[in-house]
């Protein structure tokens, strides 16, 4: 029996991650780019920027709601399926694709492949903690709770009586962004010349992720805008976490001790200077 398309999908990532990373690894182990710091000016840019997205999105969200819910759209079968392999993708598919990179780079010694899966795990991870304390603390109303009549039906706590009232932020454009950066960041930092084409490839993905939840009426365009803002910073602030913090308790856990590369010295009079320097691959 043929598997599933995502199933089929995720086996073809998986091959193609980890080839690419065993082909580049032994030319060069380390990062060509490692932060200094936790937090940099950008960051307000890329926060002010979401924070007001978000607002802008608030007198916009009934009208939006109303384009992507037209009849003429909810009965298109094609539409549909798209909804719902995007679905996936803000669903169990970080999980999945970033649990089977680490395990695969673990079992294949390509450290690159299980870096890659492991932070892109604790990024997805990290913006659910943060997404889920904002929903059950905000109690937006969901959708179809109100016939997509109420976008602004909030409530302060109302969040602890259930998944109607968790529409704030989007859950799933949490996840997709925050693997979108987690990846994009730390690919680009090992292939820089890859930054333009990786990057733009996994935001729009998962830009559609947070299309398809207002398509399926479980969201409104104002919560997959914050959902996207909660999704990047927790992409970006792991990945850069862990290049500052090089052998963190967790990388030294499930990564091991990553080897230095082999330095060789010699003295002439008294002048010394590197005769070898050879990178082990791990």
């Amino acid at each position: 029996m043929p598997y599933p398309v995502p199933v089929r999908r995720l086996l073809a990532l998986l091959f193609i991650v980890t080839s690419s990373a065993r082909a580049q690894a032994p030319a060069d182990t380390t990062r060509q780019h490692v932060p200094e710091h936790l937090f940099v000016r950008s960051d307000l840019y890329i926060l002010g920027m979401f924070v007001g997205g978000t607002v802008a999105m608030f007198p916009l969200d009934r009208h939006l709601a109303s384009v992507l819910r037209d009849s003429s759209l909810l009965t298109n079968q094609t539409l549909e399926r798209m909804s719902s392999d995007f679905r996936w993708f803000g669903g169990p598919g970080p999980y999945l694709i970033g649990s089977s990179l680490f395990v695969v780079g673990r079992l294949a010694r390509v450290r690159r492949a299980a870096e890659l899966g492991l932070h892109g795990t604790e990024g997805v991870v990290f913006g659910q903690v943060v997404s889920g304390g904002l929903k059950v603390l905000l109690g937006r109303a969901r959708p179809y709770t109100s016939n997509d009549t109420n976008p602004s039906n909030f409530a302060i706590m109302r969040g602890t009586k259930g998944s109607d009232y968790e529409s704030f932020p989007s859950g799933h454009s949490t996840a997709a962004f925050a693997a979108a950066a987690a990846v994009s960041t730390e690919t680009a930092a090992w292939w820089p010349q890859t930054k333009w084409i990786i990057g733009p490839i996994l935001y729009s993905g998962a830009a559609l992720v947070g299309i398809s939840r207002i398509y399926d009426d479980k969201h409104w365009a104002s919560d997959v805008i914050m959902g996207a803002a909660v999704g990047t910073f927790a992409g970006l602030k792991t990945v850069r976490f862990n290049h500052t913090h090089e052998g963190n308790r967790i990388d030294r856990w499930l990564l091991g001790t990553k080897k230095e590369p082999a330095r060789l010295g010699f003295s002439i009079g008294d002048r010394r200077a590197v005769a070898l320097r050879a990178d082990i691959p791990w």
